[in-house]
């Protein structure tokens, strides 16, 4: 980066060239299991770790509600809660409960994986890292830090097309967490940006805005190291850990 600050368009190209070089889709884990080269434990594996990724991310957001000034700001940033807590409503859940659906299509308890006492230390460390950034950073960090979303649909494509066509024991209904996501997440993503674009004026402001996407990054990537040194190679499961019935492939 220069030393005098970007424009809002250089400083979104920076952001997405963080992308193109950092995001989770890149990590041997996330080829191998949109490849078909997992087995049922290994994928397992994955969703059990992946439910505490995804049940503290409404307690994240609900942490940046608590920070963001305005009212409007509040307000935009509340949906990101029922999206993922859901309203309550029979025949509309949230992220979470959508995610323990596909546990369960998986063929895991969603007892256990709710308690989230069997998940992998590096899952956990990750996780509440990410949680405690948005509480300890700048709100401008904050927002940067969810700007993985603008490049989750395409993992998600990548996702559910591959697993479908490499699994015969998953179906679509199993992955139904990800159909609203390819909505909300572009949403989530235009706001996100919009807003460090505006509020990211000077070149250290903007330094931090891309540190935090990077930190966003190595979380995600730091939970497929996890799962990946636990159940592919060399498999080393930790003690407390999840251990699938099925062996490694």
């Amino acid at each position: 980066m220069s030393e005098g600050p970007l424009t809002p368009e250089g400083l979104e190209a920076a952001l997405r060239e963080i992308g193109a070089a950092r995001y989770h889709s890149l990590h041997p884990f996330h080829r191998l299991l949109h490849g078909g080269g997992l087995n049922r434990g290994q994928i397992q594996a994955w969703a059990l770790n992946r439910f505490y990724y995804q049940s503290q991310i409404p307690i994240k957001d609900a942490i940046m509600v608590s920070r963001l000034p305005t009212v409007a700001l509040r307000r935009e940033w509340r949906r990101r809660l029922m999206d993922h807590d859901g309203d309550g409503e029979e025949g509309r859940p949230g992220g979470v409960e959508r995610w323990l659906n596909l546990a369960r299509g998986v063929g895991l308890d969603t007892d256990l994986v709710a308690s989230t006492s069997a998940i992998l230390p590096g899952t956990r460390f990750a996780v509440d890292a990410y949680v405690h950034f948005v509480r300890d950073r700048s709100v401008l960090e904050a927002v940067a830090s969810s700007l993985t979303e603008l490049f989750s649909p395409t993992i998600i494509a990548e996702r559910v097309s591959g697993m479908l066509a490499n699994y015969d024991w998953i179906t679509a209904e199993t992955l139904a967490y990800f159909t609203p996501r390819l909505a909300q997440a572009p949403n989530d993503s235009a706001f996100a940006l919009a807003y460090v674009k505006e509020h990211a004026r000077s070149a250290e402001e903007q330094r931090s805005v891309l540190d935090a996407l990077i930190f966003k990054c190595d979380v995600l990537w730091a939970q497929l190291d996890a799962l990946y040194l636990a159940y592919v190679d060399p498999g080393r499961i930790p003690p407390g850990a999840f251990v699938p019935e099925e062996a490694p492939a």
